[in-house]
Order: structure tokens, then sequence, then C-alpha cells
């Protein structure tokens, strides 16, 4: 079974089969073997009617009992060798399984990785979810074919190779019949495909919506749209519970298709054999015998029929696996060197420049602008920006990311213990990290936890209030200490009395770094080198807070707005200083 740190491989994206043919060619000893062990195993489970057969005929019907017990002996132990070949046969499919599984998981984690940034423009949480929740484990259930799949095709040659040597019109039938079964099957088969895959569609999207309701429960709260989400969801729940209806019906019709034909089959072939046995055209042994092959081949022919059913899902959930692989990196072209001492970041769309060593404010009517802006500068996506002059996508991806440090104020918090969460890379520095989490103002956060640092916070921050997460996420981007530092919103979701520690804390940390801050707030605009004022995707002033609010009507009226209703205290003050 693959190991947590092995390569899993490069995964064949042309398609569904092709994905699932990927899984079982990177284990093709284990492959081999439970194809080997499954014929073994069902091959053994055919030679019994046969011993059945000569046990009846050598020795119950002439009367030897010491043959009838010399063939019941065979029988006793040729079915507890059969019994320990199940065994090693059910680990061996279950490690293929397994290994597909964990495989898939790792090449889908890998990429997500190598998407980065790009892939929530890509693909959907939900989509990412269904494909980690439910597509790995019935694409990995799939690969059951290469055992017991492999071994109902051998036992079937074998029957039927025994059966020519008791009858061809017995063994003429028992070829005919799972070729008709095929065909019975098949166009439900084909139709369950088309009913999965819309299926798996609607569930991607309602995870998704899920996501959403569970991240902006509190949100939705406080504006009153709790009752008019809900019902969408229940709305969508309800699609797709019909849905599921119907990928049921049809499901139902297939298994019920596995049970009852083979039933038929046994039904049809034992009648044509006890008819020949009447006749005289076989023996009373051989009649057992042949009852005893189509009761062996009900296992091999039902399964026939479950393999259709499982290597149909099994395609649909490998092809949305593919699907996402085939997402690629937006493409590192860059050749030219980063600049070698810190340097100018400027985008010509909006006319932002962010001057090397200073803190830079950005303020925009639109948080949206100002988040764009964010992102050309930090190369998430198409960009014009320049950086010390060469244009910053024809520099390395990975100098820039070193260098350059987005943070944003919705960003992922994984979970595990505080510190690890702040530290997010390497192990930090304990007075790094102490330095981190008071320049973010998050003292409080820390004791207010029952073990401090070493405290363990659930995903995404869910047992942390909102300010409280903000506050984690600056302190974590403050630790980095990146060259240049492009933060949105940091402080967005605090009182005035912490932002204004927080704005305090985040020059004397950043002092002699590159910043840049977009904010609305004159409790973090006051404390800027220079405050940019965006308006319709353009920079139309620049300067210190206080010379824009009397120079400039449209800055004030903005800045005034969000000062309007502060959160009272000591942040009032300074609210009101900073708008005077």
């Amino acid at each position: 079974m693959i190991d947590a740190y092995e390569d899993p491989g490069t995964p064949d994206t042309r398609g569904g089969w092709r994905y699932l043919w990927w899984l079982v060619r990177c284990q093709p000893g284990r492959s081999a073997a439970g194809a080997l062990l499954g014929s073994v195993w069902m091959v053994l489970l055919a030679v019994q009617p046969y011993l059945m057969a000569r046990a009846v005929d050598d020795g119950l019907l002439p009367g030897r009992l010491r043959v009838l017990a010399a063939w019941t002996g065979v029988m006793f132990v040729l079915g507890s060798v059969n019994a320990w070949v199940s065994i090693l046969r059910h680990r061996t499919m279950t490690r293929v399984r397994m290994d597909a599984n964990f495989r898939t998981v790792k090449v889908v984690v890998g990429h997500v990785l190598r998407l980065g940034a790009a892939l929530p423009r890509r693909a959907g949480a939900g989509e990412v979810v269904t494909i980690g929740v439910g597509d790995v484990q019935v694409l990995a259930q799939a690969l059951t074919v290469v055992g017991p799949g492999v071994g109902a095709v051998v036992v079937y040659a074998v029957v039927a190779g025994l059966l020519l040597a008791i009858s061809a019109p017995l063994a003429a039938v028992v070829l005919l019949g799972v070729p008709v079964v095929a065909l019975l099957t098949g166009p439900l088969t084909r139709r369950l495909q088309g009913a999965e895959s819309e299926y798996r569609e609607r569930q991607g999207v309602l995870a998704a919506r899920i996501g959403d309701l569970a991240g902006g429960l509190r949100v939705l709260n406080g504006l009153g749209g709790k009752g008019l989400f809900a019902d969408a969801f229940r709305s969508d729940s309800q699609r797709l519970r019909a849905q599921g209806y119907r990928v049921g019906a049809v499901a139902s019709w297939v298994q019920a298709l596995g049970v009852g034909l083979p039933t038929l089959f046994l039904a049809v072939v034992t009648w044509l054999a006890a008819r020949t046995a009447a006749e005289g055209d076989i023996s009373v042994g051989e009649l057992v015998s042949v009852y005893g092959y189509v009761a062996v081949l009900i296992g091999p022919v039902a399964f026939f029929v479950q393999m259709a059913y499982d290597l149909n899902r099994g395609v649909v959930a490998a092809r949305r696996v593919v699907r996402l692989l085939r997402l690629a990196p937006e493409p590192d072209t860059g050749t030219r060197p980063a600049p070698a001492e810190p340097a100018e970041l400027h985008d010509p769309v909006s006319g932002v420049r962010v001057v090397p060593g200073r803190l830079t404010a950005l303020a925009a009517a639109r948080p949206a602008e100002a988040a764009a802006v964010v992102d050309r500068l930090g190369r998430y996506g198409p960009t014009d920006a320049t950086w010390g002059g060469v244009r910053l996508d024809a520099v390395p991806l990975a100098d820039v990311r070193r260098r350059v440090l987005v943070a944003d104020n919705e960003a992922d918090l994984f979970a595990g213990p505080l510190r690890e969460m702040t530290a997010a890379a390497e192990p930090a520095d304990e007075a790094a990290l102490r330095r981190a989490v008071y320049a973010a103002a998050a003292e409080d956060v820390v004791r207010g936890l029952p073990d401090g640092l070493e405290s363990v916070v659930a995903g995404q921050g869910r047992s942390l209030s909102g300010g409280q997460r903000q506050r984690l996420r600056l302190a974590r981007a403050l630790l980095a200490a990146p060259e240049v530092l492009l933060a949105v919103e940091p402080a967005s979701a605090l009182d005035a009395h912490t932002e204004a520690t927080v704005a305090r804390r985040l020059r004397a940390a950043r002092g002699g770094l590159t910043t840049l801050v977009t904010t609305t707030s004159p409790l973090v605009l006051d404390h800027a080198d220079t405050v940019l004022f965006l308006a319709d995707g353009e920079v139309r002033a620049s300067g210190p807070h206080r010379l824009l609010l009397a120079e400039e009507p449209r800055y004030r009226a903005l800045v005034a707005r969000d000062a309007g209703d502060p959160a009272g205290g000591e942040g009032a003050d300074d609210v009101a200083g900073a708008v005077r």
C-alpha cells in the first residue's frame, strides 16, 4: 500500500477509464495477486461439484463407503484450503482498494496545492468536498474487478469446459446465458451512469452551499436572511433527493436483475439437466455436479452485474477526479531576476504605487476594486504590474511568493494547535511568535484559551470570534516577516479601541518594511505614511490622511461614512480625532 511520503506518480487524465486503469498499473504485483487468488478461489469452488459427483457415482451408489469417505475427506481439505485462499484474496483486494483510495487522495491534494490561489476561481469548494468524501471511495470500489472480476471470467470458462464434457447442450446454455444477462442489464447500467453523473453534480453544488451557509451564518442572522437562504437550501436539497431517488430506482433494478437473472438461469439449467438425467444421457452424480456447477456460477454471473454497476459508478467518479486534475496551474513563464533590493510595486491599471520601506494605505469606495489591485500586485491572476521596473509576471513565481505576501482577511485557518496555526510553515522562534501576537493585538486571544499557544483550535477558527480570527491571520502574516506585505482589510472586524491598537502596533512592527493596507478606517489611515484614494478603479488623490480630509471631499465623505458608527469609549475618541 502507498506510503504516506511516497510519490503517487503521474495520473493518466485522458479519461475516467484510463484513470482507473492507471490505478491498477500503479500496483501491478498486488493486482496480479488479487486476480490469481480470485481465480483460484472461484475455480476451487467449481471443483467441489466435480468431487461431489465422484463421491456419488463412485462411492454412494455402489455402496463403497471407503471411497465415499475418501472423496468426502478430499472435499473437506479442499474447502479448508479454499477458505484460506479466500482470506488472502480479501486482504489483497482490500489493499488494492486502499491503495487506490490513498493514491487518489494524494494526487488530488497535491494538485490542489499546486493550483493554490487559482483553485477557488477554477473549481467550487463543493466539487472538491464531494470528490474527497464520496468519489474517492466509489472509484476505489470499482477496482474489485481486478480480483473477483478476473476470477469470475476464469471460473466461467472452467465450468463451461466441465459442462461440455458432460453435455454439449447444457454447455451451450451456460455459454449463452451470461451474454443474455449482459444484454438485459447493459441499457440499465448506461442509464445509471447518466443519472449518477447528474446526482454527483447536484451533490457538489449542495455541498458548496452548505459551506457558504456555515461560513456566513452569523452574517445571515444579523441581516435577517437566514430564512431566505434556508428556503433556498431546502429547495436544492429536495431536488437532490429527487435525483437520488432516480439513481436508487435504476440501481434497484440493476441489483434485482443481479439476483433474479442468475436464479432464473440456475432454474433453466437444472430443469434441462434433470430432463437429460431422466432420459439416461447423464448419471445421477453428473446431475448433482451440473446443479453444483450452476450454483457456483450464480456468484460469477451476479458479480458480472455488480461489476457493471460498480464500474459505471467508478468511471463517473473517476471523470470528476480527472476533471479536477486537468485544471492547470497558472503558467510560470518568469525568467527575469527579481529586484536585488526592496523596490517599488506599481499597478499601471489603477496607478497605485507602493513605495518601499513605507506604510501605504489604499482607501476605496468599492472594496472589490481595492482587492483587485492587491491581486494584481500580488500576482494572483493576470497582471501588468511591475516590480522595480520589471513586469511582475516576468519574475519567477517562487521569487514573488517568497518576498511578497498577500494577507487576505478571509484566509483559511487550519485546525491544530494555535502555535502551528500561527507559524504556518516551520516552527517559529518563541520570541518572534510573541512579538507577532503582540503586534496583532492578539494577546487576549492567547490568554483566553485554556492552554495558550498550545490550545487546539478548530478548522477555520470556528471556535473563535470574527475579530479573534482576523487578529490571528494578521499575526501569522507578521510572523512571516515578508519584504512586502499586502494586507486586505486586516482590522475590519475589530472594535474601534482594538483597531486603533492594531494600527499603532502594525506601523511599529513593519517599520522600514514595505506594507500596503486596504482600509477605509480613519484609525488605520491616520497611521499610514501615504494614503491612496481609489475611485472608479483609479487613484484620484494621494497624500497624508489629514491632508486628504481637508482637500478631497469624496475621500472625506468615504472616511466619515466609515466612522459614522464608532464602538464608543476610547475608540470613539480616536475616531473623532482622526476625522478632525
